[in-house]
């Protein structure tokens, strides 16, 4: 039953357009479709199909069944196959005509839009091609910056002279005055095969930086050392080094530039790379890194120099970097990867005690001593500075010059002033050399306020109650005058004993100790006395070295007995009346020198402290007070 009705709907189907209208309607669709595809590609599709045969055939029908199986794209479709009649198919191929027709606006419009698109591309690209053909012709200047630069050379042009830090530079080990010795020991632990990182330490201005920049040179010519012809010298300074705690930047050890915010190349931000930067450790591979004022370094950025002393490498680390990434240069990954080579030679230089540097980049350098300059070492200097300046001194300048000053540099500023002044009163150098006098030598001290560096009084005529102690500031030696008067007591049996404040409480020990010790060397009652002793000048007296000055003080007040006063002492007095040992001798034998002082009195302990050249000063040693008192009879 079923089947029969199928069959009944397919024949009324069949009779609702007659064979004339049915082919005009199939010959209609079939010029749509040419129309969407073109007659050559319709007889392609309809081949793809099987169609051909049925486009051919004289049956309306069969027409209709190749339409079909075009607008399908189904060769296997038989008439009759799908439901309903020829209305129905008829409707069915107006509806996927219409799909095609629908879709290939659409397509249309997109291969508009996509052909503009494509077209504006193109024009940009173009734009940026001829830009790029532009700045190759012309590069990246422009007028402003061609006249920019075109000042810049012009300023280069005018120079008013050599500054006289170059001008006076040293240029051999000769020149570096007064330090013989230091630098006998930095060639030893510089100019080898095994160089090892070293620390100065000295006053500034007596050579140090010369000396490490003529180290350098001095091991470049020897075959031995592992130093190139072009080894590099980098100089830092640094009490401007300072550690940054956003890693954003750091000059001496490098640091990393994140895209994002701190500024990477263009090149590089785009992709999100970060970019190394290297920094003086680097710089410095395969030389020198030198470092003024090395103890005023921030401590953190100490240890992590250390870090870079001890792998001979710089780390660097940035959340940004992938290592998968393949756009990284090959460069950078590098740098990540395996970091920056620092295999370089450290040496620093301080004006400050050791004991006021980090004991672990102590424990990781030698050290080498810089003397103070003495006076002879200073006329020395000013005649080697007359010689560059090509002047001619008068009597007694460098002499005067070395009253005044103990470095080199602040001497050969007062005779580069003098020069100066030599110019102002007449001189001229078209003329000759010019002649410094001691007139202009004057005006200069006057001018910047100084004032002879020994400050006590030297004499060969002996007095009581007064001698000649030793301290020490930093590295340079200074003579101390100490004196003690010792009157009836005011109240009979009960005397007193006063010291100025200012001198410190280390300083006070030692008088009481002095006064123990007093009493059992002369078994004087001090209740009979009022004693007064006193640190000339009220300078505060660290440590407990001044503790012999201040016993020959008193000793000489209360037994009235006159002391040499050519005589320097250094010492701590212990309560059983022994000399004990203490610290800076050379510098303290260097500020008797510079003083004029003809005998140093020192404790027998110290006697390995004594530094080799003497000249000018008599060295004795005591181990008791009463060898102490014979030194200055």
């Amino acid at each position: 039953m079923k089947g029969r009705a199928e069959r009944l709907n397919q024949d009324q189907g069949d009779e609702e357009l007659a064979p004339g209208n049915l082919q005009g309607e199939v010959n209609a669709l079939f010029r749509v479709l040419s129309g969407i595809y073109g007659a050559e590609n319709l007889v392609l599709k309809a081949g793809k199909v099987q169609a051909l045969r049925l486009m051919r055939s004289q049956d309306a029908k069969e027409h209709l069944l190749a339409l079909e199986r075009i607008v399908l794209a189904d060769p296997t479709l038989m008439a009759g196959q799908l439901p309903g009649g020829i209305g129905a198919r008829l409707e069915r191929v107006k509806e996927g005509i219409a799909e095609l027709i629908a879709r290939q606006r659409v397509e249309n419009e997109l291969e508009e839009k996509a052909a503009r698109r494509a077209e504006r591309e193109h024009l940009e690209y173009l734009r940026e091609i001829k830009l790029s053909l532009l700045k190759e012709e012309k590069g990246p200047e422009s007028s402003q910056t061609l006249k920019k630069y075109a000042q810049l050379e012009k300023l280069e042009l005018r120079k008013l002279g050599t500054s006289t830090q170059a001008l006076f530079r040293p240029r051999t080990f000769s020149e570096v005055v007064g330090q013989a010795e230091a630098i006998k020991a930095l060639l030893a632990k510089v100019a080898t095969p095994y160089p090892q990182h070293v620390i100065l330490y000295g006053p500034p201005g007596v050579g140090k930086t010369s000396a490490a920049r003529l180290v350098l040179e001095y091991a470049r010519q020897l075959s031995y050392t592992p130093f190139a012809a072009d080894a590099p010298f980098v100089e830092a300074d640094g009490s401007t080094l300072r550690w940054d705690p956003r890693e954003a930047t750091n000059p001496l050890l490098g640091s990393v530039h994140d895209p994002i915010y701190q500024g990477a190349r263009r090149e590089l931000s785009e992709a999100a790379i970060p970019e190394p930067k290297l920094g003086l450790v680097t710089e410095a591979h395969g030389g020198i890194l030198f470092i003024d004022e090395i103890g005023e370094m921030d401590l953190l950025l100490q240890t992590k120099l250390l870090k870079v002393l001890e792998d001979k490498r710089v780390r660097f680390e940035s959340s940004y970097y992938d290592p998968s990434d393949p756009r990284i240069p090959k460069y950078i990954k590098k740098l990540f990867d395996e970091g920056a080579p620092a295999d370089f030679i450290l040496i620093g230089a301080t004006t400050r005690r050791p004991s006021e540097l980090d004991p672990a980049l102590r424990s990781r350098c030698a050290e080498v001593f810089f003397a103070p300059l003495g006076p002879t070492d200073i006329s020395a200097v000013v005649r080697q500075g007359a010689r560059r300046l090509k002047a001619r001194l008068g009597p007694g300048v460098p002499k005067l010059i070395s009253q005044y000053v103990v470095d080199a540099r602040r001497a050969l500023g007062i005779l580069t002033e003098a020069y100066g002044r030599a110019l102002a009163r007449g001189e001229s150098p078209e003329h000759g050399p010019v002649s410094i006098k001691l007139v202009d030598v004057r005006s200069v001290l006057r001018s910047a306020r100084l004032s002879p560096y020994a400050g006590a009084e030297v004499s060969s005529t002996p007095r009581v109650g007064r001698v000649l102690g030793l301290g020490v500031s930093g590295f340079l030696g200074s003579v101390l005058e100490v004196e003690a008067l010792a009157l009836p007591a005011a109240l009979a049996g009960r005397g007193e004993l006063r010291f100025n404040n200012a001198a410190g409480n280390m300083t006070r020990d030692s008088l009481f100790n002095a006064t123990t010790v007093l009493r059992q060397l002369t078994n004087v009652d001090l209740k009979k006395y009022d004693l007064h002793v006193n640190v000339v000048g009220g300078g505060q007296v660290e440590g407990p070295s001044a503790g012999a000055a201040i016993f020959l003080s008193m000793w000489s007040a209360v037994s009235d007995t006159p002391l040499r006063q050519d005589v320097a002492v250094s010492g701590e007095i212990s309560l059983q009346g022994r000399l004990k040992p203490v610290g800076g001798i050379p510098e303290k034998i260097y500020g008797a020198r510079q003083a004029g002082v003809k005998r140093v009195v020192l404790p027998q302990d110290n006697h390995g402290d004594i530094p080799a050249d003497v000249s000018g000063v008599e060295v004795v040693l005591a181990a008791t007070v009463e060898e102490l008192i014979a030194a200055l009879m």
